[in-house]
């Protein structure tokens, strides 16, 4: 078998990631690319699901919203009871 190179682009903060990553689990980029390819070979498919972001951007928009809300409750009415919440937001109308 012989060997050759392969060269990949992509953004160099993602590459500090996934080396930081491999490193956690023992391996380096070549060996987590020739194990990807090695599965995708064997497999005759990519061996993972391609989905968007979980969470995704608008998700990720409230929570930081809540953390925000939640660490200064007075910028933000709470309430005790789903009723409560209903009679000011009907009050309001």
């Amino acid at each position: 078998m012989s060997i050759t190179s392969v060269n990949i682009r992509m953004d160099s903060e993602l590459k500090q990631k996934f080396e930081a990553f491999c490193a956690d689990v023992g391996l380096t980029m070549t060996a987590a690319f020739t194990v990807f390819a090695r599965q995708s070979v064997r497999e005759n498919r990519i061996p993972f699901e391609i989905r968007g972001e979980l969470p995704n951007k608008q998700t990720r928009e409230a929570l930081e919203e809540a953390q925000r809300l939640k660490a200064n409750p007075s910028i933000a009415k709470s309430y005790s009871t789903a009723e409560e919440m209903m009679k000011d937001l009907l009050d309001d109308a």
